[in-house]
């Protein structure tokens, strides 16, 4: 299973690195205002900055930002033409994960992106995990003088996928004040950011229990979780860190009465690096409803 999934994502590396001397890249003749940036990029997507009122208090909903005060809201926004897609934070069986780069900001003292809940999509044979509809990062900015406007650069690394995959970049830059805001589109794209919760907490979607079966090579993790009616659920799991590759879990029997169970073989930790007592990060989506749960693996 390691090398399976390593060729395909060292693959896809090689092929966005390839590729990076097409340009993908154009410009919408027409400004939307103080609300947002030109967009940038082509016919298959496009790429630009929203802005958003300041946060009414320190933390966005579900989420614990590093820093004190209220934060700066913004976003950023990818439009996918019909029939591509694009990839969340970790990728799945396939892909490369967006990269956001706001150096070059001006009075930005930090900026946390926000992950709308992703989606399983089938590709070739494989799982990826991501966005097959145009999606909303939210950004919550620290500025360094709150007193004055945040002026963001963006340079956003990202890959477009129908049936090829090809590497896109978008640059936008947007000064948010008093006064701009394009607070529907952002609070939207923040209802869709999981709620980060502790095991077996949250309703009606939880996670229930996490446990580890068997040994070394056969080793697997199986997760219950409790569902809405009615509701079809998925489930993702996250490394400690960005160079892990786990399995994405599957959907197994066995569940007790009001449950689903899923499975994923202890697989793709990077060399050197040990499963006992790691840190493992499980997002549940079903329907409107989506949390986040970090556990460790006994």
């Amino acid at each position: 299973m390691t090398s399976l999934r390593a060729i395909v994502l060292l693959g896809a590396s090689l092929l966005g690195t390839s590729l990076l001397g097409i340009s993908l890249l154009g410009t919408s003749p027409a400004l939307a205002g103080d609300d947002a940036s030109r967009w940038d990029g082509d016919a298959r997507s496009a790429v630009r900055l929203i802005a958003g009122a300041p946060a009414a208090g320190k933390n966005l909903p579900g989420q614990s930002l590093p820093d004190k005060g209220s934060p700066v809201r913004a976003g950023v926004e990818v439009r996918l033409k019909a029939g591509w897609h694009t990839y969340w934070r970790y990728p799945g069986d396939a892909g490369v994960p967006p990269r956001f780069d706001f150096a070059g900001s001006d009075n930005v003292k930090a900026v946390t992106v926000l992950w709308p809940a992703p989606q399983r999509i089938p590709e070739q044979g494989l799982v990826a995990i991501g966005y097959v509809r145009d999606v909303i990062w939210p950004l919550a900015i620290v500025p360094q003088n709150p007193a004055k406007p945040v002026t963001l650069r963006l340079k956003l690394d990202y890959a477009v996928c129908e049936k090829l995959c090809v590497p896109a970049e978008g640059k936008a830059e947007l000064t948010v004040k008093d006064g701009s805001s394009a607070d529907a589109a952002l609070a939207t794209a923040l209802a869709k950011v999981p709620k980060q919760v502790a095991l077996g907490e949250g309703s009606p979607l939880a996670i229930r229990a996490v446990r580890r079966e068997g040994d070394g090579s056969r080793s697997r993790v199986v997760v219950d979780v409790a569902v809405p009616a009615g509701t079809d659920v998925a489930l993702f799991a996250e490394g400690p860190a960005p160079d892990w590759a786990l399995p994405v879990p599957m959907a197994v029997a066995g569940a007790p009465a009001g449950l689903r169970r899923f499975a994923f073989e202890l697989d793709g930790a990077p060399p050197g690096a040990k499963y006992d007592g790691a840190a493992i990060t499980l997002t549940a989506v079903a329907g409107e409803h989506a949390i986040e749960v970090t556990t460790h693996l006994d």
